[in-house]
């Protein structure tokens, strides 16, 4: 790769990265040919973008970056993939459902909205986090649980007073 096509490669990385506040960054080295190939539909499925990339050049297209990654670059040793993602959980979610037949991918860090999360022993957490649907979802319920119990005794206050 000449120096020029390198350039282009991080600009493209730093862009990406920039259009993006979720970003894992996993190892899935190791894996067959047939498991990477599931691993890649089942991202694509999920719309979660994944590229294998090169640590030197993620290193410094997080440098480039407008977002803060922090210390995640100290985690850019051996093999490297992204995984860029509009829902917070789902990279993590795909990642243990592959872990339930093999032993990789391992997660390596994450950034999400900002926050800065290292190490496979935080997968769980996580995969359990609630996508920004899921939190609206839950609000509008609360909502509509108190106004739902003000109309239904209004109505049985109208329906007492229609006998009497």
């Amino acid at each position: 790769m000449t120096r020029e096509e390198k350039s282009i490669a991080i600009e493209d990385l730093t862009a990406q990265l920039a259009g993006s506040n979720i970003v894992y960054v996993a190892d899935i080295s190791g894996l067959n040919a047939e498991t990477t190939s599931n691993l890649r539909r089942a991202c694509f499925k999920a719309g979660i973008k994944l590229e294998v990339v090169k640590n030197t050049m993620l290193s410094k297209a997080m440098e480039a970056a407008p977002a803060d990654y922090g210390d995640l670059a100290t985690i850019l040793k051996g093999n490297s993939s992204i995984l860029l993602s509009d829902t917070a959980n789902a990279p993590a979610k795909i990642i243990k459902e592959f872990r339930k037949k093999s032993d990789k991918p391992l997660l390596k860090g994450a950034f999400i909205n900002s926050e800065i999360y290292i190490g496979d022993n935080l997968l769980d957490s996580l995969a359990s986090l609630k996508s920004k649907e899921e939190v609206i979802g839950e609000i509008i319920g609360l909502l509509q649980s108190p106004a739902q119990r003000v109309v239904s005794a209004l109505l049985n206050q109208f329906k007492d007073e229609e006998v009497a």
